[in-house]
C-alpha cells in the first residue's frame, strides 16, 4: 500500500487537481482545511480524509501529519488583506516554518513545497520575497530524515483558475477598451494537470530529493498576447491598451482598495520580473507540457466537466 500523503492547501485550485491525481494513483490522502464543512462536497475521492485544523498551530499540524509519509505544502496567497507584508509573511514564511517543524516531529519522510518562479528573498515584491524566504527555510531544514523537493511554476492555468478566467471575467465586464498594466511582462503558463503530474512523479523518486523543479509551459507569451488571445476566444471587441508606468501604478493603487483586491501594487512589482525559464522541470520528469491552445478554448466556451477531464488525460498521455 502506498504511504499516506497530507496536503496543505488541498482545497484550492491546484490542490483539488493534485488530490484527484494522487487518488487515481492509489495514495491514501489527508487534506487539512480550516473550514471542513465548507469543503466536504469539493473533495469526494476514495480514501480521502478531510481534516479540520489550524495551519498556524504546530501541534495541530503534528496531529494532521502523524502517520503520513509525505507532506505537500501548497499554501500561498497572491494578495494580503493589508499592506504591510504581514499577511504574505504569515502565509508563506511562518506557516512553512511551522509545517517543516511539525513534519520533522511527526517523522514525515518527504516534504514537497510549492514555491513560485521568480521567488527571491531579495525580490521586488512582498510575494516574491516571502516565497524566496520559504525556500530558505527548507534549505536549512533539510536532513537525513526529511527530504525536500521544491516546485517553482510560472502562472498556472486550468478550469477555475485565477489567471485566464479572471481576465475573461474582466474582459466581459469592461466595454470598448481594456487598460493593461505591464503589457510586455512575459509568462510561460503551465497547465494545472501538468503541475499535479509533476508532484505525483516525485513522491517516490529519491532522485528528486533536495531538487528544485521549474515548471513552465511550452511557449512564452507577453501579458498582452495572453489577454488578446482570451479576448479573441470570447469573440469580444476590446482594444487592449497598455498603460505607461505611472498609470499602471495608479491602477494598482486604486484597485487594491476594491473588494477582493483584484490587482495591487505588490502584484505590479511582481510583474517587473518575467515568469519564464529555460530550465524545463516537466521535461526532466518525462512530462510533455500542455499548451494553452489545447485547454483554454474549452474553458472559455463552457466545455463540460467530462471534456475538461478528457483534455487533462490527453495531456498526461492517459
Amino acid at each position: 500500500m502506498r504511504g499516506r500523503v497530507c496536503i496543505l492547501g488541498g482545497t484550492g485550485f491546484v490542490g483539488q487537481a493534485l488530490a484527484a491525481r494522487l487518488s487515481q494513483a492509489g495514495y491514501p490522502l489527508r487534506v487539512v482545511t480550516r473550514h471542513r464543512a465548507g469543503h466536504r462536497d469539493q473533495l469526494v475521492l476514495p480514501d480521502l480524509e478531510l481534516v479540520q485544523a489550524a495551519t498556524d498551530d504546530r501541534d495541530a499540524l503534528f496531529q494532521a501529519f502523524s502517520g503520513c509519509e509525505t507532506v505537500i505544502n501548497l499554501i500561498g496567497i497572491l494578495n494580503e488583506r493589508g499592506y504591510s507584508g504581514a499577511g504574505f509573511r504569515k502565509a508563506h514564511v511562518e506557516q512553512t516554518l511551522l509545517a517543516v517543524q511539525a513534519a520533522h516531529t511527526a517523522g514525515v519522510k518527504r516534504f514537497l513545497h510549492m514555491s513560485a518562479l521568480g521567488a527571491d528573498a531579495e525580490g521586488p515584491s512582498q510575494y516574491l520575497r516571502t516565497k524566496g524566504e520559504a525556500e530558505r527555510i527548507q534549505e536549512r531544514g533539510a536532513g537525513a530524515k526529511l527530504q525536500f523537493t521544491v516546485f517553482r511554476p510560472s502562472v498556472i492555468f486550468g478550469h477555475a483558475d485565477g489567471f485566464v478566467m479572471r481576465f475573461a471575467s474582466l474582459l466581459r465586464r469592461i466595454p470598448l477598451w481594456f487598460p493593461l498594466a505591464c503589457p510586455e511582462s512575459r509568462f510561460q503558463p503551465v497547465f494545472v494537470g501538468d503541475v499535479a503530474e509533476a508532484f505525483a512523479r516525485v513522491i517516490e523518486d529519491s532522485h528528486s530529493d533536495h531538487r528544485t523543479y521549474t515548471l513552465v509551459g511550452p511557449k512564452v507569451y507577453t501579458l498582452r498576447e495572453i489577454v488578446t488571445y482570451v479576448r479573441d476566444q470570447l469573440g469580444l471587441r476590446r482594444a487592449i491598451i497598455g498603460l505607461p508606468s505611472w498609470l499602471a501604478y495608479l491602477q494598482g493603487a486604486v484597485m487594491q482598495l476594491l473588494p477582493g483586491k483584484p490587482f495591487s501594487l505588490d502584484n505590479l512589482r511582481s510583474l517587473s520580473v518575467d515568469s519564464v525559464s529555460d530550465d524545463d522541470g516537466l521535461a526532466a520528469l518525462g512530462i510533455h507540457a500542455t499548451a494553452i491552445e489545447t485547454i483554454v478554448p474549452a474553458m472559455l466556451n463552457g466545455g463540460s466537466h467530462h471534456q475538461r477531464l478528457e483534455a487533462m488525460r490527453r495531456s498526461q498521455g492517459v
